[in-house]
C-alpha cells in the first residue's frame, strides 16, 4: 500500500534540540548568575540527559525526577555548589525558555513544503506536553501538521506500541500506509515497526547502523528518495 501518512518526531529530527537547549541554558545561567563555564556544564549534562531520557522512556523515572536529577547530577559532577531550591528554579526556567528558540535542522521548510501536498503530516513526540506545541509555533512549522500526539497525552512513551496505535487511530491512518521518521532507533524506528508502520531513521550524526529493516537518512532532503 502506498504511503498516505507521514509521522515525524520533533526534537532532534526537525527541531534542533541541541542548539536550542544550549541557548536556553545560557539564558537561564545569565539570569541566575550561575558562574560555571557553560560549555563545561553542557559536556557533562548532555550524556546524563540522554541517560535520564532513556530511563524516562522506560518508566523508571518520573518527569519531575528527570528534570531535577539530570541537573543535580551534573552540578555535582562539576563540583559546583548549588541549593536544591535553585536547581528547581533552573529546571522550571529552562523548560519555560526552551520554546523561545526556533532553530530547525537544515531543509526543514523545504522538505515539509515538498511533503505537505502529497501526504498528511503528523507529529509523535515524547517531549513534554506543555512546550511541544510552543516550539512548533515559535519555529513556524505548526501549520504543516494535522495531528500532534505527545506521549503524555497517551500515558505511555515511545517505543510503547500504544503511542503509535493511538496516533494512527487519531489520524484515521492505516499502519501499512504510514511511515515514521525520527532520530531514535529505539523510540521512533523500532516503535513504529512494531505496529506495522514503515520507518526512516534520521541519522544526522551519521552513526553506524546495522539494520536492513529501515532506511537511514543523513539530511532531511534525503526523504525525497523514499517519498
Amino acid at each position: 500500500m502506498e504511503i498516505q501518512h507521514v509521522f515525524f518526531d520533533l526534537d532532534h529530527t526537525l527541531w534542533d534540540f541541541e542548539k536550542n537547549s544550549d541557548l536556553a541554558f545560557k539564558k537561564v545561567f545569565d539570569k541566575q548568575n550561575i558562574t560555571i563555564d557553560l560549555n563545561s556544564f553542557l559536556e557533562v549534562y548532555k550524556p546524563l540527559n540522554l541517560q535520564y531520557w532513556k530511563l524516562y522512556r522506560e518508566e523508571k523515572v518520573t518527569k519531575e525526577e528527570l528534570r531535577y536529577k539530570r541537573l543535580k547530577n551534573t552540578f555535582d559532577a562539576v563540583n559546583y555548589r548549588i541549593s536544591d531550591n535553585l536547581i528547581d528554579v533552573i529546571a522550571i526556567e529552562y523548560i519555560n525558555f526552551l520554546p523561545d528558540f526556533n532553530h530547525l535542522f537544515e531543509h526543514t521548510f523545504e522538505i515539509l513544503d515538498y511533503l505537505k501536498g502529497k501526504y498528511q503530516l503528523h507529529i509523535i513526540t515524547n517531549g513534554f506536553e506543555e512546550i511541544q506545541t510552543k516550539k512548533m509555533e515559535t519555529s513556524k512549522i505548526l501549520h504543516y501538521f494535522d495531528i500532534i500526539v505527545t506521549s503524555e497525552s497517551v500515558g505511555v512513551k515511545k517505543p510503547n506500541p500504544k503511542v503509535f496505535n493511538f496516533a494512527l487511530e487519531k489520524a484515521n491512518a492505516i499502519n501499512s500506509a504510514s511511515i515514521m521518521i525520527g532520530d531514535s532507533i529505539e523510540a521512533d524506528v523500532e516503535g513504529a515497526l512494531s505496529v506495522g508502520m514503515k520507518a526512516i531513521h534520521a541519522n544526522f550524526e551519521k552513526g553506524k547502523v546495522n539494520n536492513v529493516n529501515f532506511n537511514s537518512i543523513t539530511s532531511l532532503l534525503d526523504i525525497k528518495d523514499y517519498l
